[in-house]
Parts: C-alpha cells; structure tokens; sequence
C-alpha cells in the first residue's frame, strides 16, 4: 500500500495542469504536488497516476514518489481564490499526492541531452500506456539533480473511460511523432528487449492493487474493484505483448505531415551522440 499521509496546508495552486493540482504540505513535514478527486477529469485521473507512476517506478524509470493523501475541506476556507475553494470543498478524503522536486526544471530538448537508451525506454513505456501527453507541447519531464524524472500520468490508459471499448482501443498503434524525445534516436529495440519480459501478469497485479478501492466502485460493467483491476491488468499485458511492434515515429498523420523527427532537429545544432 502507498504511505498516507494528512494535509496541512495549501501551498499554490500549479496553473500549467488541466486538473489544477496545487502544492501542500503534509504531516509528515513534506510539501507534495496535491491531485485532486474533485477536479474536472476525475478519480480515473488519480487511477492512470498510481497505475502508470508505480509501473513507471518498477520498471526503472524515475518517478516521483506518490502517496495516499487525506484532505480536511476545511483547509480551502482561508483561500482567495473561489475556484481553488470549490475544487478543495469537493476532494475531501482521499487524493493523490506526489512528491515534490524542489529546484527541479521542465524539460527542455534544446538544453538536456537524452541518450538513446534512455529516450528509448521513455517513449516504449509511453506507448504502453498510451500516454498521449508527453509532447513537446507538453512535455510532462522534469530535470532534477541532472536526471530525467517523469511525471504527470493522469492523461493514460484512455480506453479506461470507455471499458466496453477498451480491447479494441488498446490493440491501437501508438503515434510518437511528436513526442518531445523522438528526435533522440531512441533505442526501441533496446527498451522492448529489457521491458516485455518484465511487464508480467504478477507486475501489474501489483502496481494495480495499489489503487483504493474508493477510486474504483461503481464503474459500469464491474461486480467489484478487484474485477476491474484485472480489467487493467490484461489490457496493459496484452498491449505489452504486441506494442513493440507498432509504435509510429516520423510518419504523417491524416490531417498533417510529419513532425518528427524534423520539428525539432532543424532547430538544434549537430549533437554528438550520447550513449
């Protein structure tokens, strides 16, 4: 189970996120990014979070840490701004928090050299869970400390707004075009011989087992969470079994040309090649 921990305070609000998360501090003496059970896009969000963000972790990938995080109502009585109020009134009890980096940059491909390895294993893991915000319009990568860290998973795993859809969905390819690490060679191969045997039936029963149980009642078409646990479970080994093959880069789409890798590289200088 993910550590529990109270908030103590609201810190700020973080505009730059659709679901308006918000820094707080906690019992514990840590200060975390807060995501919120009441925003716009739901408890699916927090789900997508714990499921991918924990995956993420087992798979070798830096993520930051999460936590079970309980919120008073009451916190948001002192806060000026009415939409942080409401959104605070309508999260009581459990919400996600995730830890957060002090000092940490958003990534920037002009700045931060990504090795091949490395942009292989991201965008291999992204095309797992079909993560469709990792773009260079938005990339969701923090630089900390020198390291790539990745965060924000809350817009994955689409199919699970639509489970009497999801097979179909899932067996989907997966475009990375515009991935804000296509332009770094990345190694698939590599990150598909050192994943596939990892993403195991025993794996994602445990990443999933992490999710509350609150977060998962009461979806159509389920007896129970742990039904739809296993939902998430053979979608995600499913995928892992046929994704390798069918991750796009580069090519065009229906309604434009291609944006990799030359939306990028005709801005950057010659770059040495990173191992």
């Amino acid at each position: 189970m993910l550590s529990e921990v109270i908030a103590t305070r609201y810190v700020t609000p973080l505009r730059e996120g659709g679901s308006l998360p918000g820094v707080v501090e906690a019992d514990d003496l840590g200060t975390y990014v807060m995501k919120f059970t009441g925003a716009g896009q739901g408890r699916k969000t927090l789900v997508a979070e714990v499921v991918c963000g924990e995956l993420g972790r087992r798979l070798g990938l830096r993520v930051p840490d999460l936590v079970r995080m309980q919120l008073d109502p009451v916190i948001g009585l002192g806060e000026p701004d009415q939409e942080v109020q409401e959104l605070l009134k309508a999260s009581g009890g459990l919400n996600l928090g995730m830890d957060y980096l002090p000092g940490s940059l958003g990534f920037d491909p002009l700045a931060f050299e990504v090795s091949s390895r490395e942009a292989g294993r991201v965008v291999w893991f992204d095309a797992l869970i079909n993560n469709v915000d990792r773009s260079w319009r938005n990339p969701n990568l923090l630089v900390w400390h020198g390291q790539l860290w990745l965060i924000d998973h809350g817009a994955t795993m689409i199919w699970h707004h639509n489970w009497p859809t999801a097979k179909t969905a899932a067996a989907k390819p997966y475009n990375a075009s515009d991935h804000v690490l296509a332009t770094f060679a990345p190694d698939l191969a590599s990150a598909a011989a050192e994943f596939v045997p990892r993403v195991t039936e025993d794996l994602l029963a445990e990443v999933t087992a992490l999710v509350p149980d609150e977060w998962l009642v009461d979806e159509p078409g389920f007896d129970s969470p742990d039904d739809l646990r296993r939902a998430y479970v053979e979608t995600l080994l499913a995928r892992a079994g046929t994704i390798s093959d069918q991750i796009v880069m580069g090519e065009r789409t229906e309604d434009r040309p291609s944006q990799a890798p030359g939306w990028l590289a005709a801005k950057l200088p010659p770059r040495r090649a990173v191992k």
